[in-house]
């Protein structure tokens, strides 16, 4: 909850009463921490990085991510802790040790960040999804859905850091490795496409999943289909980008993806209008998949 200041008394200023004369200091206003704003740490192994390089890529992927989308959900963690393993998959720990810190895990190479701001963009969306505490387990049908759009939302984010890398680098003089996040993005939406025509195409959405409706929600994380289909969701993303707050709604609902398709979309809708966003997304994917 937001603390409100009243309205008789500002940030560092005093209110007198009238009648007894006393004088009464107000408190700071301190305004709710968001998943923007909340502090990042850093923790595992980062090898012979120069130490703080890591944390301003991922503090700019963050800021590329997020600056301008309205973050709307009322489960945002206080503190991100970004962990490096030296292997495994990319992932959120759902650590049940009552924090209200979103933990993500990363692998990556020596100072490879194209591929930190990948990574931690993933596992940022899912945050930004409600996937970061202990009960968000995730499970099918519908996990696919969650998967692709996250995805999107870190190509989406790759798009704009390659931009702000170009403009304003993190490190001196490093303005031209914007030209490399754009390249390792175009690469991952190259072989997307690939998929995509595999799959006989995405053109008809509806027809899509029709043809592999089983299989994909018997998928498991980031699978072939919801690769292809995160190119849908990155293009609505771009032609309309207020439409990514409605992720802030996603899985406010206790079964979160383990309901049918249909259902998700009506709970996900319900959850928009209770927070009073956008529902720009949910309508884009009902109108899509021909659930009416």
């Amino acid at each position: 909850m937001t603390a409100q200041a009243s309205p008789n008394a500002a940030q560092g200023q005093t209110a007198t009463g009238a009648t007894t004369g006393m004088t009464i200091l107000s408190p700071p206003v301190q305004p709710a921490v968001t998943l923007l704003s909340a502090p990042i740490e850093l923790a595992g192994n980062w090898g012979r990085m120069v130490p703080t390089s890591a944390d301003k890529v991922v503090e700019l992927m963050r800021r590329s991510c997020l600056d301008g989308v309205r973050l709307v959900s009322d489960r945002q963690p206080t503190r991100l802790r970004v962990d490096e393993h030296p292997a495994g998959s990319p992932a959120v720990w759902l650590h049940a040790d009552g924090s209200a810190t979103a933990w993500v895990i990363v692998d990556i190479g020596e100072r490879a960040w194209s591929q930190l701001a990948y990574q931690f963009g993933h596992e940022l969306g899912h945050v930004l999804a409600n996937s970061w505490q202990p009960h968000a387990k995730p499970g099918g049908p519908c996990q696919w859905l969650e998967e692709s759009m996250v995805e999107a939302f870190s190509l989406f984010g790759l798009g704009r850091l390659a931009k702000n890398w170009k403009r304003d680098p993190p490190f001196p003089g490093d303005n031209a490795y914007g030209d490399a996040i754009a390249d390792y993005r175009r690469k991952i939406e190259e072989d997307y496409g690939r998929l995509a025509r595999d799959q006989g195409g995405l053109d008809d959405m509806a027809a899509w999943f029709a043809r592999h409706r089983a299989k994909i929600e018997a998928g498991d994380g980031l699978n072939a289909f919801a690769r292809a289909a995160s190119l849908k969701f990155l293009a609505e993303y771009e032609r309309t980008p207020s439409c990514v707050e409605a992720l802030g709604a996603l899985n406010r609902w206790p079964m979160r993806t383990r309901v049918s398709i249909a259902d998700y979309l009506r709970q996900w809708q319900a959850s928009c209008a209770e927070l009073g966003t956008a529902t720009i997304l949910p309508q884009f994917l009902k109108a899509g998949l021909h659930l009416g």
